[in-house]
């Protein structure tokens, strides 16, 4: 069991980096976009605003992996069975959770395909759907990856004998 949750929240704080690097990569593409006069610069909306909750997102996971996994290998050694407990129940709301995020991703995913489609002729409506699409595309891709890491976690936390 340890090195099952030791690998999930290692790759959970490598995930947190890809996520930290493609916020600051998007904020780097819009200063680009804008700077440079763009005719779809307004793609900037949504890459800089999803990419403050990449980074947001990233930073709080990245700094607090660490405690996180230590407090709960003491608690693993401890008493097995209120990690089973507690962290089954966490990891349950952390799966549900994907849900919702991978229903909003997707959701950005048309809207952004439809705005490309329906209004390419319109710069702004075309930009800020080229950024949906971006965005939506990489966070679901990184979220499908981290629900799959999360279902072998939480199984091999309901694995644990009391």
């Amino acid at each position: 069991m340890m090195n099952d949750m030791s690998s999930y929240f290692v790759a959970e704080k490598q995930e947190s980096v890809i996520f930290f690097v493609v916020g600051l990569m998007a904020i780097g593409l819009s200063l680009w976009l804008w700077m440079n006069g763009h005719r779809l610069k307004s793609m900037a909306y949504p890459l800089v605003v999803i990419a403050l909750m990449q980074i947001a997102v990233a930073s709080t996971i990245y700094l607090r992996t660490d405690s996180q996994l230590s407090t709960l290998s003491a608690q693993f050694q401890a008493n097995p069975a209120t990690l089973k407990a507690a962290e089954t129940a966490r990891m349950e709301t952390v799966m549900k959770n994907f849900s919702i995020y991978k229903t909003i991703e997707m959701l950005l995913l048309i809207m952004g395909v439809g705005m490309i489609a329906f209004f390419q002729r319109h710069d702004v409506a075309a930009g800020i759907g080229v950024g949906l699409v971006l965005q939506a595309a990489v966070t679901l891709t990184l979220d499908i990856f981290a629900e799959a890491r999360g279902a072998a976690y939480l199984s091999a936390v309901q694995g644990i004998t009391t």
